[in-house]
């Protein structure tokens, strides 16, 4: 029997005063580097705070998938094997990429509409981050 698999719901709640003053901050934290600025400037905000830090562990994923593909297209010179396991790689980092494209929108969606829902498969990441 299969499990609905929902997303989780962050413990720590806001008040309705702290998600309508940070909408902004919390939107800042999923466009790359700007998530720096909720995170550093908004750390008595727990709406901002949630936020940034998944925007946090978006920005990481995005660079490791960065490296990975500067890594990838090195190989992918070598020829015949280097061909295969470059074009394999390539399209899953293709298929990350979007995935990671995606949960930013989401949770740019999530920033706006007050809620602190929890991205999908990087949300339990965010969690553990404490600053």
């Amino acid at each position: 029997m299969a499990e609905k698999s929902e997303t989780k719901v962050q413990a720590t709640t806001a008040t309705q005063k702290d998600i309508d003053e940070n909408k902004l901050m919390a939107v800042l934290s999923y466009i790359g580097v700007l998530v720096l600025i909720p995170l550093l400037a908004k750390k008595d905000s727990p709406y901002a705070q949630f936020h940034a830090k998944q925007g946090l562990v978006l920005l990481i994923s995005g660079v490791i998938l960065g490296v990975v593909s500067t890594i990838t297209g090195f190989v992918a010179l070598i020829p015949i094997i280097g061909w295969i396991v470059g074009l394999l790689v390539g399209l899953a980092i293709f298929v990350a990429g979007i995935a990671l494209f995606i949960f930013v929108i989401m949770g740019i969606i999530n920033a706006l509409s007050g809620k602190m829902n929890q991205l999908p498969m990087i949300g339990q990441y965010a969690d553990k981050i404490n600053i």
